[in-house]
């Protein structure tokens, strides 16, 4: 703002808000009034509510995306395990107490297989939930 015609205007402050304002002026090196006329300017200001209703709809777009994004994660952990707990329930014989090189590098190699439908089943979009309401609607389990 201009340094040119000014009008003086006195105010009182509560102490704890004349610290915070000093303290401001001196972290930004301006004067506490130059602080109090750009608060006032913005405040004032026709189109002030419509800058924070544009800021605060982007912090929650970005909110909506981390939550997508978590939501994501959560549906890969169900399917993992869903996925994981039909196979083992269906290729799984009772166990041998056999610790042999042979077994573990049978179990790792199962344990591939695994890895690979779990990304194949992510990519097609089947999901355990919709399986569930599914066989809620029909009956079935």
């Amino acid at each position: 703002m201009s340094k040119g015609n000014r009008i003086k205007h006195t105010i009182r402050l509560p102490p704890a808000l004349s610290r915070q304002l000093a303290d401001f002026a001196g972290r930004k090196r301006v004067s506490q009034a130059s602080v109090v006329e750009a608060a006032l300017a913005s405040f004032l200001s026709p189109d002030g509510s419509e800058r924070m209703e544009a800021a605060f709809a982007r912090r929650l777009d970005r909110i909506s995306r981390q939550m997508d994004k978590l939501g994501y994660h959560v549906d890969l952990g169900n399917e993992a395990f869903a996925l994981y707990l039909r196979r083992w329930l269906a290729v799984t014989a009772a166990p041998a107490r056999d610790d042999s090189a042979a077994v573990r590098a049978e179990a790792e190699k199962r344990f591939s297989y695994f890895i690979e439908a779990l990304a194949r089943r992510m990519e097609t979009g089947r999901h355990l939930h919709d399986e569930i309401v599914r066989s809620g609607d029909t009956g079935t389990v």
